[in-house]
């Protein structure tokens, strides 16, 4: 074999080779180190009384509120940092971020396909629902949970949910529902895989929360009352 047809083969192969590595090196959601937890839930309100007199009829209004043990909350904040890194995770170099952006992604699924990650569709909802015991028509249900579709849009790696075509929440500020916003805090957003549900809330970088502490996320996910055993959830983390 003559000497050009050597370099053009080469050069054939590097080209096949360098390809391959950027099809392997796009960037998806990865899972985080938890570095702290703590759980905690609200003690029930005492038992209200009324003293009325022998032989009187009363009637009552009563107004009760009752903790859902459908969905279940996490809040918190997120560090890291951009690295370059090969396959075995060596580094070339890596920057430190200051300003947190990007999503948390949570599924009961351990194994997301996200090459095929797009809007919740209404049978991956059903198919949840049915999973966890959860009754559709109920209030506090995934489907009427998330009844709006108002998002500013993201990626996740490289593939655009645009804004507003997703079924959507944004979680409460200072103990206050949110208008339903593109620029709202704390939006959360439903994706599935084509037949797996994922959460993804978006990263807010240090702002005011439920309890007006300061967080970079607040996520509710679906729980079922049912199970003896409650279900664990998988987290990613995208920085941006």
């Amino acid at each position: 074999m003559n000497r050009p047809i050597e370099r053009l083969l080469a050069t054939i192969l590097l080209l096949v080779l360098l390809s391959s590595a950027a099809f392997t090196a796009l960037g998806e959601p990865a899972g985080p180190n938890i570095i702290f937890n703590s759980t905690e839930t609200p003690t029930p309100q005492p038992a209200a009384s009324i003293t009325t007199a022998g032989g009187s009829f009363t009637t009552l209004l009563l107004n009760a509120t009752t903790q859902t043990m459908r969905w279940k909350a996490y809040v918190g904040n997120v560090t890291g940092n951009f690295k370059l890194q090969d396959a075995s995770n060596y580094s070339i170099y890596d920057w430190n971020i200051t300003t947190i952006g990007g999503e948390v992604y949570a599924s009961r699924n351990s194994s997301i396909s996200w090459a095929d990650i797009r809007c919740a569709a209404n049978s991956t909802l059903q198919t949840e629902q049915i999973g966890l015991n959860i009754t559709t028509t109920k209030e506090d249900s995934i489907n009427r949970t998330f009844g709006s579709t108002v998002h500013r849009g993201f990626y996740v790696g490289t593939r655009l949910i645009s804004n507003s075509t997703c079924r959507a929440i944004a979680t409460y500020v200072n103990n206050t529902k949110q208008t339903a916003s593109e620029s709202a805090s704390f939006q959360e957003i439903l994706l599935d895989d084509t037949q797996r549900l994922v959460y993804v809330t978006l990263l807010d970088g240090k702002k005011q929360g439920y309890n007006n502490g300061l967080f970079d996320f607040q996520l509710i996910v679906a729980e079922s009352e049912y199970n003896a055993q409650p279900s664990p959830y998988y987290f990613w983390v995208e920085l941006s």
